[in-house]
């Protein structure tokens, strides 16, 4: 496969011209009505749908691969015990809970805000009782915190948490619509992400049964999306960016969906990019996927060879963003940039709560 080209490398390729109001503040009233653009991976050919129509753009014998990874009310208002008042967003969920199942504390990093960055030792106080101790001061922003609770901390996370939703939504998150449900793919059962794997949202259960009718096969992954996926690329050359690594999991059963599927000729489509992240990370050759479990930071851009995925179901990304790029490794990044001007022209709602892509 030939090598990208340079200005595929530069982060300034990335960008952009978004009008404010086509950013989503809230989602579509029924989750498969909302728009669907499919991009042609052969000819870059560009038509519109809905989201409901996606199982007549599928093939029987298509596997469709999920995320089912769940957002967690992972953002804490309180106070410190000096009075002033204080943001917490827990940054690794899972990884804290699993060590405080095995009798630890729960105890990970968090973005901290608040008008002076509080002190190591000084304690920071939530409803309902719970309680933090800052073990290490932030640095740009993070600091690690230890909790009140153990085990515990999952069931109040759901009772005085609030859902982490993106910066770019800026409304009152109480109204107009439920968030903890909203903001949550139907097929979510894995607590663990503090961002949601936003191309799974436009799935309803009906919608499942009709892909099953359809002929089309499924089989989940699991990646919990961290802060990390809002983090800006610093460096204008793309080579020098390091993702935030995020947790990760292939189950023996999807591995073997997906070998099935690789060595019978059928294609792999992958429901947004982290589940695209997850199974190239475990991709120890083209077409072969090992099960697994761990740290994932892979950074896909242009010039990546694809091992496993044919095809991927997205939303619409930020300018700038690792997620743009991934999409542009698999469809090139003109032709992405072309259909995102078409979308803009057609006043489709893009990030999270917006839109579709299909690139096939």
């Amino acid at each position: 496969m030939a090598g990208p080209q340079d200005k595929d490398l530069l982060l300034s390729a990335y960008d952009y011209e978004l009008p404010p109001e086509l950013i989503a503040q809230v989602p579509e009233r029924q989750r498969d009505r909302s728009r669907l653009l499919s991009l042609s991976l052969s000819d870059g050919a560009v038509s519109h749908h809905r989201f409901a129509d996606l199982p007549d753009l599928l093939l029987p014998g298509d596997l469709l691969v999920m995320n089912d990874t769940r957002v967690v009310p992972a953002r804490l208002l309180g106070n410190k015990d000096t009075g002033g008042r204080v943001e917490v967003l827990i940054l690794d969920y899972a990884g804290a809970m699993e060590r405080a199942r095995e009798g630890q504390a729960f105890s990970c990093e968090c973005l901290v805000k608040a008008s002076k960055p509080p002190k190591a030792g000084q304690k920071l106080l939530f409803d309902q009782g719970l309680e933090a101790v800052v073990e290490r001061t932030p640095a740009d922003g993070v600091a690690r915190l230890a909790f009140s609770l153990g085990p515990e901390m999952e069931r109040a996370l759901w009772k005085v948490g609030r859902t982490p939703l993106p910066p770019y939504i800026r409304r009152d998150q109480e109204a107009p619509c439920d968030d903890r449900e909203a903001y949550q793919t139907v097929y979510a059962t894995r607590d663990g992400a503090v961002a949601a794997p936003t191309a799974g949202l436009h799935f309803t259960p009906e919608l499942l049964d009709r892909l099953g009718e359809r002929g089309v096969e499924t089989a989940r992954v699991t990646l919990h999306v961290g802060y990390g996926t809002f983090l800006p690329v610093r460096t204008e050359n793309l080579a020098g960016h390091r993702m935030h690594p995020e947790w990760c999991r292939v189950d023996e059963q999807a591995a073997a969906a997906v070998n099935r599927a690789k060595a019978e000729g059928r294609r792999v489509v992958a429901v947004g990019t982290t589940t695209v992240r997850a199974l190239e990370h475990f991709a120890p050759g083209p077409g072969r996927l090992s099960p697994g479990a761990g740290m994932c930071d892979l950074f896909i851009r242009p010039g990546y060879s694809f091992k496993i995925i044919d095809a991927l179901v997205t939303n619409f990304h930020l300018p700038r963003s690792t997620l743009l790029m991934l999409v542009s490794a698999l469809a090139g990044r003109e032709r992405v940039l072309a259909a995102y001007q078409e979308a803009v022209a057609r006043g489709y709602r893009f990030y999270s709560y917006g839109d579709a892509m299909l690139l096939l």
